[in-house]
């Protein structure tokens, strides 16, 4: 169970950070040079097999066991009509994900990954956050420990995603709050709210005081424990990316085991990735959540493993290598 009496000993965690190992992105480049290709001609899928070494220390490395971490929350910011989906939705939809009918249920299952579905306090939302803060600081870190406290330490990959109505809203505040700007840089239209809905979004990002949501605080808790195990982590869209901003400003290195699945259509979901220096592996203009786009990328990531393992060297098949 995580260890964080205090945002202060949370703080002093996110300072300490393990490194990947470089020899084991290494051997993958050393076995990548030897395949029946010509050198890079396999682009990004050649980089991830050398990142998912990297983090294990594994060459190659292995996606045995994939978890797919959705955390869902309740938020109080929904009463200022900032979504186009009543609040009770997410208890809903965490119904939904148990019965098996979700989007994300069908991306897990044909990515091979285990799907768990974290509620957290369902029944308490969070505070209005125009009016007061969000939480106070023991619902912070109780929400905290229940992210870094779902990560298993003989998985192989972690997806993160998340499921809350309104939670795009407490994701644009979180940006601005970190890396500046106002409600008409970071608002979307999240679930499809209309103009009138957008503008009042945009309000309510400009009035936002102390923000954040349980499902934030969790994917940020579990962003960290899978680095303090090594463990490599895909993000989903724009929620999941803006929860674990705060690792990055209190750590420049700190996603440096992380890698963007997907940018959305979420209107702040580029701009965010920018900030954060993560370059998505898929662009196909989805906005769902659920880790619908970072367990898509679990394919990709199955596919370059695959390339890498399978493949022969030229050796191996009596295949002329390239003249000096």
């Amino acid at each position: 169970m995580s260890q964080f009496t205090s945002i202060a000993d949370l703080r002093a965690a996110c300072g300490d950070l393990p490194s990947g190992d470089a020899a084991a992105a290494a051997a993958v480049g050393t076995r990548l040079a030897q395949l029946t290709k010509p050198p890079r001609s396999l682009g990004r899928l050649e980089d991830v097999v050398a990142w998912l070494a990297q983090w294990p220390g594994r060459s190659p490395p292995r996606l045995d066991r994939v978890d797919v971490l959705v955390f869902a929350g309740m938020h109080g910011v929904t009463t200022q009509g900032i979504s186009a989906y009543p609040s009770e939705v997410t208890a809903q939809m965490v119904a939904n994900f148990a019965a098996g009918g979700a989007a994300i249920n069908q991306l897990a299952r044909v990515a091979g990954a285990k799907l768990r579905v974290e509620a957290l306090s369902l029944d308490q939302p969070t505070a209005d956050f125009t009016m007061q803060q969000a939480m106070d600081e023991a619902a912070f870190l109780a929400a905290v420990a229940a992210g870094y406290d779902a990560v298993s330490a003989d998985c192989d990959l972690v997806c993160l995603g998340e499921m809350g109505i309104g939670n795009t809203t407490a994701a644009a505040a979180l940006a601005a709050a970190l890396f500046g700007g106002d409600g008409a840089r970071w608002a979307g239209r999240g679930t499809g709210i209309d103009d009138r809905g957008l503008a009042r979004k945009q309000a309510v990002i400009d009035k936002a005081a102390a923000l954040g949501g349980r499902e934030l605080a969790a994917i940020l808790g579990a962003a960290l424990a899978a680095r303090l195990r090594r463990i490599p982590v895909v993000l989903d869209g724009f929620v999941c990316c803006a929860a674990v901003a705060p690792l990055k400003k209190l750590n420049a290195e700190a996603l440096s085991h992380a890698l963007a699945g997907h940018v959305s259509a979420e209107a702040g979901h580029r701009i965010l990735l920018n900030e954060l220096g993560l370059r998505p592996l898929l662009d196909l203009d989805m906005r769902l959540g659920e880790a619908s786009g970072a367990a898509l990328a679990v394919l990709l990531l199955r596919a370059a493993l695959a390339c890498h393992t399978g493949m022969a060297t030229f050796s191996e098949a009596e295949v002329s290598d390239k003249s000096p």
